[in-house]
């Protein structure tokens, strides 16, 4: 800006010169002619002066408007995009002025619209992840907690007692997990007993599927570890035995193997399956109903963040496949 300003300065400066120079050179011209110009010559040099005066101050005042608007335009467009970012469009387009503090400014504005959409989206996806994943398991402690008033022995109370404690801590486990995939963050790996989990999330489904006149059958390998958290498994898993029972038929079978240094988990049952033109985009968000879809692409997300993969292996009867690293065995 300081050179665009310079500039415009400068040519201003040189025009003025121009016009303070141009009836001397005219003056000086008719007497170079002959020393006493003539009443004609005199009635013909002033009103060419004055029309060049005109002209050349037409010539300033052009030149300084065509500098001005140069600068002007391109700070007006720049405070209309800052004013529409504050107001949350971050559509943001930046102006190019040819100036270099303006274009600096407006590439900065660009970079704020663009952290600003990012963090928007994560926001967005956070609360709409907490919604489908903390749903259900509050409605498993609220049951619960119902229960609770409704025992009169003191020591039901107490074991009814200490499973919502547990509940409690899933979810604040679930919480931690939420933020740190909206934080693009994985908590640290460590191994997880596949068996204790699986242990928890048929304690925790079973009266759902018992309600459905279904069962959760768990079979494979016993005292297998994986490289994951104890909350991104049960999260992981936990979608899986939530699809089946929204979709799904007959038992939920739940298989642990190993696979070389993998461990595979596979979820199955009996069901019609993955319709095969939904198949390419089961783990999309919104692509099946009841939320689902928004429950598996969550579910493939964190096994990605801890070095694993969560694939639809058949669609009919359908099964899931979980890959995470095996663990040292405890």
């Amino acid at each position: 800006m300081r050179a665009a300003l310079l500039r415009s300065t400068l040519l201003a400066v040189a025009l003025s010169i121009a016009v303070l120079l141009v009836p001397v050179v005219v003056l000086l011209g008719m007497r170079a002619v002959g020393s006493d110009p003539t009443l004609g010559q005199a009635e013909i040099a002033v009103p060419l002066v004055l029309g060049m005066v005109v002209l050349l101050g037409l010539g300033v005042w052009g030149v300084v408007r065509d500098q001005s608007r140069r600068v002007a335009d391109p700070l007006a467009r720049l405070a209309e995009q800052a004013e529409r970012l504050g107001a949350g469009d971050t559509r943001f387009t930046p102006p190019t002025s040819g100036i270099a503090e303006i274009d600096a400014v407006s590439n900065e504005l660009t970079r704020s619209g663009r952290k600003l959409l990012s963090t928007l989206s994560s926001e967005r996806e956070f609360a709409a992840d907490a919604s489908h994943q903390l749903r259900t398991p509050l409605t498993a402690l609220l049951m619960r907690l119902e229960e609770i008033t409704m025992l009169d022995d003191l020591d039901a109370v107490r074991e009814e007692a200490t499973i919502a404690i547990e509940q409690v801590e899933r979810l604040n486990d679930t919480v931690a997990t939420l933020l740190s995939r909206t934080r693009h963050t994985t908590q640290t790996p460590h191994a997880v007993r596949v068996d204790r989990v699986l242990a928890e999330l048929q304690r925790l489904w079973q009266p759902a599927y018992e309600a459905a006149a279904r069962s959760i059958h768990v079979t494979g390998e016993r005292g297998v570890s994986v490289v994951a958290t104890d909350a991104a498994l049960a999260q992981i898993l936990g979608t899986l035995i939530e699809n089946s029972l929204a979709h799904g038929e007959g038992a939920c079978r739940v298989d642990v193997r190993h696979s070389g240094i993998s461990v595979v988990i596979e979820v199955s049952d009996d069901g019609p399956g993955v319709p095969p033109e939904m198949a390419p985009f089961v783990f999309d968000r919104g692509q099946s109903s009841k939320s689902t879809g928004l429950g598996l692409g969550l579910a493939r997300d964190l096994a990605e963040g801890y070095g694993g993969r969560l694939e639809l292996v058949r669609v009919h009867p359908v099964l899931f496949a979980l890959f995470l690293s095996g663990a040292d065995e405890e």
